[in-house]
């Protein structure tokens, strides 16, 4: 694998787009933040030596690692000696390269196969039940809790305050999330963590202990991606990080298409 530059944006896409549920993180890094600077999500990619290119391999200013296609022993080479953040990315293209690189060891932190899903707008079920959409502008501050406790909840980091108010400002600009708000409170959040123009990914999904199991945070993501369709975004992809999100979403239509790896280490290790 080589070195891919500003000049290669348009195959880099090209590759990612033949698979686009695969590749969500990826293209929208390359949307978002492109391949320099220092946004945290800035994306370094490497490629196949010689068209037709198959296999996309990306690295964030994080630390985060992003296969696709990619073939554990050269994505490893090129990895070797750099500091690693975490990988995201399918379970077959993560798993065998952690082991060539002898980081498949739990170092803490969040480490899970989840199911991933997708779904075809034109289906999507919206269930009846309260609440309307609402901007995170609402109430910022109840925002920014809710991601510490769902960072802590789902072993993605240590929950601090500073990292959640920068997440939350982000979304706020990105017009990402949205609360879900029954007689003026808000009940619920889901937003998306990555959206092209004809597909999204939903991430984010928060509901608090007290207002669980009333089947709010399927009507927010419900809602939202009914939103998504009306502008014209005509797919949905997710991963599921527990049992009772699969039973959330699969109501709404979603269909189970393979297992989606998220590693996040507490600290970065040299690869």
């Amino acid at each position: 694998m080589i070195p891919l530059g500003p000049a290669d944006w348009a195959a880099i896409e090209a590759v990612l787009r033949t698979r686009p549920t695969d590749a969500m993180f990826p293209l929208a890094n390359l949307r978002d933040h492109g391949m320099e600077g220092d946004h945290q999500n800035a994306t370094r990619f490497w490629g196949d030596a010689s068209p037709p290119r198959r296999a996309v391999l990306g690295l964030t200013n994080r630390g985060m690692v992003l296969p696709f296609a990619t073939e554990p022993e050269p994505a490893a080479a090129i990895l070797r000696g750099r500091p690693i953040a975490g990988f995201a990315g399918p379970s077959g293209s993560v798993r065998p390269l952690m082991r060539a690189l002898g980081l498949d060891a739990p170092a803490g932190g969040l480490d899970a196969d989840e199911p991933q899903f997708h779904l075809d707008l034109a289906t999507l079920r919206v269930p009846e039940g309260p609440g309307t959409l609402a901007p995170l502008t609402l109430d910022r501050a109840r925002a920014v809790a809710w991601r510490v406790a769902y960072t802590r909840e789902t072993d993605m980091g240590l929950g601090s305050q500073a990292e959640a108010v920068e997440d939350v400002a982000g979304w706020i600009a990105a017009d990402s999330h949205r609360f879900l708000v029954v007689d003026g409170e808000p009940v619920a959040m889901t937003g998306f963590n990555a959206r092209l123009p004809d597909i999204v990914q939903v991430g984010g999904v928060y509901v608090p202990p007290v207002a669980r199991r009333r089947g709010l945070g399927r009507r927010a993501v419900a809602l939202h991606l009914a939103e998504a369709s009306a502008q014209g975004i005509g797919q949905a992809t997710l991963f599921a990080a527990s049992e009772a999100a699969v039973a959330c979403y699969r109501p709404l239509g979603f269909k189970r298409i393979g297992d989606f790896a998220l590693v996040v280490r507490e600290t970065a290790v040299m690869a």
